[in-house]
């Protein structure tokens, strides 16, 4: 498993959610994703070997995701107008998004 491809993948990912949500907001954007990414690196990198592994399931996997939601912080995105509800539906997809990408690389 390479941890290095799937968090350019999930990079990748995550920024195309922000410009087909929030195009006019891309650096922001940008900046909120990389900070997510920066955080939990060491936890998604831990969380994806277990799954890899059979040790945690998927549903297990996405519910330590979940965990970590908070920590995708989207203040410059709120500042910008965009709405509490609105950032908490992207934050939503986000997870979505790490899961699909995850298990499209390792299933």
């Amino acid at each position: 498993m390479d941890f290095e491809e799937i968090l350019k993948q999930l990079r990748q990912n995550l920024l195309g959610l922000i410009v087909n949500q929030y195009g006019e907001l891309k650096d922001e954007g940008e900046e909120a994703v990389n900070q997510f990414l920066d955080a939990s690196k060491l936890k998604l990198k831990k969380w994806t070997e277990l799954l890899a592994l059979n040790k945690i399931t998927l549903e297990e996997f996405e519910w330590l995701l979940n965990s970590q939601k908070d920590l995708f912080e989207m203040n410059a995105l709120h500042k910008a107008g965009i709405s509490k509800i609105s950032l908490g539906q992207f934050k939503n997809k986000a997870i979505k998004t790490i899961v699909d990408v995850v298990c499209k690389i390792l299933l």
